[in-house]
């Protein structure tokens, strides 16, 4: 087929484009052809004997001097037949049949004397002329260090200008201020569309309405509705806020400009508010359209905040046109402004007002319901093995992104071709899990028999803790093996809350704090190991203080701010209120710890052959708690569909489970 294609004709359309670069080259062919062929001569130098020579027998027409330089000789008819035939040169059309001849004379003074005492002497009629003739390529050459610089300084603006000698947007200097957004019509579809973004649903159905509105507008137009200006998807990063942008453009059907909020940014001023000023106008020009701008938080943050040099600020100038070019006088067209961020308590008020940003979507991190239809778009091009259960993968991905899902396939697929397999299999997934969440296994890492026994009671402190613990999250696997920065960790499965009570919270410090309890009991000893469990309960204590006002000398108050308007140096309570917080907090973690010590104390027996189980293993799972404590009396959600799935693999593979 493109053997064909190659030697069918081209259409009349298809023509080479233009380049300038093909004038300079005409340009040199016409100076080189001209200095080679365009005055060509047939010639020969002779000596000074040879010209006296020519001088005693007449045989001398006329002598042209060039630039009082060198003498050029022309012969008469008859002596011109006795020299030696012409060569093969003088057989070119273009080389004169006539014989030049050419002689430095050195001096000219001495040279015009020659020729008076020779004319008097031998009573000669030659005539003698004096000429200027200039070589061009001599000319060129003198002048090739001011063209050298000419070509560098054309070729630095080109570059600066954005390239392209065809001219066009970015093809000059002075389009700098140009849009840069990158344009998809029917000419460059889009094939993502809301099929391929899994979950997200109520993202999907509020723009959904929109992809409706520029389908069919009069179905809301009848009505007196008017078409949103705009909508600001906001979320944490990875959830799918730029896909889902890709969706809008492929379902739309309509112009779609893609950009992002830093390519309005240029160190020149007035740059970013032309570039505004120039994208809808494009969008403008083939309305109805959607433009979207990916963080835009780069030009939209709030303005009068941090202007330390008091001077005009070129990303304030940009709002400012960005704000006049959503809702000002004139913007009646049928434009939609899809933006995106993870930073919207940054921005700036005027922007986030209704009539320009008409509604702000917030894409969440998915659900368990929503992870496993991420994980079915994402495994269609794996090869999976048949006991790969994508709902329990749901179930142990909690706080997973759709960007993380998707890194974890892919990291399921490495791991499983690493080990030379055929397919890829649960373990490869849950592998993956541990790789991602924990970091990369070191096994040759050097650590002490003291040490290890350390790290092996702090990690089954944790383990017998959040098995005696209601609200703890229950464990899933613990290991002693270093993972990334951490010498040993527990993995648990946290239960999906949409809030959290006192109980709670206190439980899950209390396991928190269990490993450094443990040490306590055993070595009656603490070590560092215990650094990030610590960050981590002062934290919640501190939001359960000071933020959510779960503590009962503080009351039911809160110094959140949830504006994101922060206090910079000053403190929204007092400084004996600040006292009662730290005391608060410091009450709440050593009660829990407390707490962590009576408990292990009681199960000291157990936790002592959990320790040594997991310094014989380096891992143990569940079913090792089991058999050291028993069935947890208190079974989550999560341990309540994980019981199920398991119960659905036995009876969908009998032989497995044999």
């Amino acid at each position: 087929m493109n053997k064909e294609n190659k030697n069918q004709p081209k259409p009349n359309g298809m023509k080479p484009k233009f380049n300038s670069y093909w004038i300079y080259a005409a340009i040199i062919a016409v100076i080189l052809s001209f200095n080679f062929f365009g005055n060509a001569e047939n010639t020969g130098e002779i000596s000074k004997n040879k010209f006296e020579e020519y001088l005693r027998s007449n045989s001398i027409q006329k002598i042209f001097i060039i630039n009082d330089d060198y003498a050029k000789i022309y012969l008469t008819d008859e002596a011109e037949k006795q020299l030696t035939p012409k060569t093969e040169d003088n057989s070119l059309p273009w080389v004169s049949s006539k014989r030049t001849l050419t002689y430095n004379f050195g001096s000219l003074e001495n040279f015009e004397n020659l020729i008076k005492d020779s004319k008097a002497k031998y009573n000669l009629a030659l005539d003698l002329q004096f000429d200027n003739q200039t070589n061009i390529l001599e000319s060129l050459i003198g002048f090739l260090p001011f063209i050298i610089l000419l070509v560098v300084w054309i070729f630095i603006m080109r570059r600066m200008s954005g390239g392209g000698a065809g001219g066009g947007a970015g093809g000059q200097i002075f389009s700098i201020g140009k849009s840069k957004a990158k344009l998809f019509d029917e000419n460059q579809k889009i094939k993502i569309s809301f099929k391929d973004v899994a979950g997200l649903v109520g993202a999907k159905e509020e723009v959904q309405e929109i992809v409706d509105f520029l389908k069919n507008p009069s179905k809301y137009t009848n009505l007196g509705g008017k078409i949103p200006k705009g909508a600001l998807l906001v979320g944490p990063p990875g959830t799918g806020k730029t896909l889902l942008a890709k969706a809008v453009a492929g379902e739309a059907g309509v112009p779609f400009f893609s950009l992002s909020g830093s390519d309005f940014v240029e160190m020149f001023v007035g740059v970013g508010a032309s570039r505004v000023r120039d994208l809808f106008k494009q969008a403008a020009q083939k309305s109805p359209s959607i433009i979207f701008i990916d963080e835009i938080d780069a030009i939209g943050r709030a303005r009068g905040k941090n202007n330390m040099t008091g001077g005009n600020d070129e990303r304030e100038n940009t709002l400012n046109q960005l704000l006049t070019e959503m809702d000002g006088f004139g913007t009646d067209t049928n434009v939609i402004v899809i933006a995106a961020t993870n930073r919207a308590d940054v921005l700036d008020k005027a922007l986030m007002r209704a009539g320009r940003f008409d509604r702000q979507i917030y894409v969440d991190l998915p659900d368990l319901n929503e992870r496993s239809a991420i994980f079915k778009v994402h495994i269609k091009s794996l090869k999976l093995g048949t006991d790969v259960n994508l709902e329990f993968l749901a179930q142990q991905t909690p706080g997973f992104s759709g960007a993380d899902i998707a890194n974890l396939c892919n990291e399921a697929a490495l791991m499983a071709a690493r080990k030379d397999k055929k397919e890829i299999e649960n373990q490869d997934f849950l592998d993956s899990v541990d790789r991602i969440v924990g970091g990369l296994e070191k096994k040759n890492k050097i650590i002490s028999l003291k040490e290890k026994k350390t790290i092996a009671f702090h990690e089954a402190g944790h383990a017998t803790a959040s098995w005696m613990l209601e609200h703890a999250a229950p464990l899933v696997k613990v290991t002693i093996v270093p993972r990334g920065q951490s010498l040993g960790a527990a993995w648990y499965l946290p239960e999906e809350r949409m809030i959290v009570q006192t109980e709670q919270m206190l439980d899950e410090m209390c396991a928190t704090l269990a490993g450094r309890a443990a040490e306590k009991i055993i070595f009656n000893k603490i070590s560092t190991g215990a650094l990030s469990d610590l960050e981590k309960v002062t934290k919640q204590a501190r939001a359960m203080v000071s933020i959510y006002g779960l503590s009962e000398k503080i009351g039911n108050l809160t110094y959140y701010d949830s504006s994101g308007q922060e206090y910079g140096f000053t403190k929204p309570y007092s400084d004996t209120t600040a006292k009662l917080i730290d005391d608060e907090i410091s009450v709440l973690i050593e009660s829990q710890y407390q707490r962590a010590i009576e408990i292990l104390t009681e199960n000291k027996d157990k936790l002592t052959e959990l320790a040594e189980r997991l310094l014989e293993k380096e891992v143990i799972f569940k079913d090792d708690l089991i058999k050291i404590f028993g069935e947890r009396a208190f079974l989550t959600e999560g341990e309540k569909l994980e019981q199920k799935l398991e119960e659905q693999i036995e009876k969908s593979n009998p032989e497995a489970s044999n």
